[in-house]
């Protein structure tokens, strides 16, 4: 596709944009100067679709109208409301309907999902991930070594990318895990490294992983409702990953899991049980013993949270609406690249800026890293000043995610402008 950067050029691909519509499915604060907010920070916390004060004032008239009875009636029952988003969130992860489950919050699902998928040996006990994984990975696995008696300095292995390079060689993964070999217990990336923006193969990762013996899991927070997925046809054991970034549930809103369908009917798996993850036709026998369900479902532990649900299901149905992520993905990677053809149209010496997210379009979401070594948090605010909001993270990196269900070409180009105004005024 052959960019410019005029406003002609941004007004013409909006206008031929069979998803453009879907902007109109969403509140966007108002800015200094009254207008529109140009939302580069989806990878955070996506915007509020107009469906979901709906969507949640439905079930406050069910809790009102119901009370309890609200569990068990109704068009949309507290018992099973959580089966009423498989279906879609399966398609989103690429998964089977029974692999996936909403329920709690991130962290709290990669610790039960750790429990049952990371059980060390005294041979086999080293946990492999991507060095510089987002915080709350790093503090799960700490934690989950701990919780076997291990030093988390020993356990746990990170691997870097090569000196003078930002992003990760898949040759360079595949290797460390064959090096591991029969002593990997388990490894646990991203599937996007959310300072990178790197998209890993977790094709690869998988197939090597499982050629070893080991079990390999993968937090999706940045992936999924970002990129295509095929969880079940890449043989994935688990994953988890939260629902209101790219998925735009809400702040803390529900989180999902996916467990591969080989564990759908293993009582014999470790793990946290809780009442809801109870066999659901005897649930209410209220006898000893605990029988999972089917599926990722066996993996739940208290109800389901219904009115952050509610907003879920209603912003999930806007990707079925959207045709699905393979139409979302041909949008994100024009987005993407406009957004990188506008940065390097600046001519701006690495010395300044550079883009530490992968050229490649299929090694990337729909984000760009930009690496300001000059006056970062100037440049940040200055953005934020004109309404251009995007996301900083330290020490010196600005993180901008044209978002294909909301975000325009329009907006791509007003933040080249305003990068661009920064630094003629220098």
């Amino acid at each position: 596709m052959i960019y410019d950067s005029s406003p002609a050029f941004a007004a013409a691909q909006d206008a031929a944009d069979p998803l453009a519509r879907f902007r109109q499915e969403f509140l966007f604060p108002q800015g200094p100067d009254g207008q529109p907010i140009a939302y580069f920070c989806g990878n955070s916390l996506g915007l509020q679709p107009k469906a979901a004060r709906a969507a949640a004032e439905r079930e406050f008239r069910a809790w009102e109208e119901r009370a309890v009875e609200g569990h068990f009636t109704g068009e949309q029952p507290w018992m099973t409301y959580h089966e009423a988003m498989a279906d879609a969130t399966a398609r989103v992860v690429g998964a089977k309907p029974d692999e996936v489950v909403v329920m709690n919050t991130l962290t709290v699902n990669l610790h039960l999902l750790l429990v049952t998928f990371y059980r060390p040996t005294a041979t086999r006990y080293k946990v492999l991930m991507e060095a510089g994984a987002f915080p709350s990975d790093q503090y799960a696995l700490e934690s989950q070594a701990r919780l076997h008696n291990l030093n988390p300095a020993d356990a746990i292995v990170e691997i870097a990318p090569r000196p003078g390079e930002h992003t990760l060689r898949t040759e360079d993964i595949e290797a460390k895990i064959a090096e591991l070999g029969d002593s990997l217990a388990t490894v646990l990336f991203g599937g996007i490294n959310y300072y990178t923006g790197q998209v890993f193969d977790m094709a690869a990762i998988t197939r090597a992983g499982h050629a070893v013996g080991a079990m390999v899991g993968f937090d999706l927070a940045h992936a999924a409702g970002n990129v295509v997925l095929h969880l079940h046809d890449w043989d994935v054991d688990f994953a988890c990953w939260c629902n209101y970034k790219y998925l735009n549930s809400g702040p803390g809103g529900s989180s999902g899991i996916f467990v591969h369908e080989r564990f759908a009917d293993r009582p014999d798996l470790v793990r946290l049980a809780g009442w809801w993850g109870h066999d659901q036709a005897a649930r209410f026998q209220m006898k000893k013993g605990f029988q999972p369900m089917h599926g990722a479902a066996g993996w739940q532990l208290s109800n389901g949270q219904i009115i952050t649900l509610a907003i879920y299901k209603a912003s999930v149905e806007l990707f079925e609406q959207a045709g699905g992520m393979a139409q979302l993905r041909a949008k994100s990677e024009k987005l993407t690249g406009y957004l990188e053809f506008i940065i390097d149209s600046l001519g701006l010496p690495k010395e300044k800026l550079e883009i530490i997210t992968p050229r490649d379009p299929a090694a990337r979401g729909c984000q760009l890293s930009l690496l300001v070594h000059e006056r970062g948090r100037e440049l940040f605010d200055y953005l934020a000043a004109r309404g251009v909001i995007a996301d900083w993270r330290e020490p010196n990196v600005i993180r901008l995610s044209p978002v294909p269900l909301y975000n325009s070409f329009e907006d791509v180009r007003r933040a080249g402008a305003a990068i661009s105004q920064f630094y003629n005024e220098q």
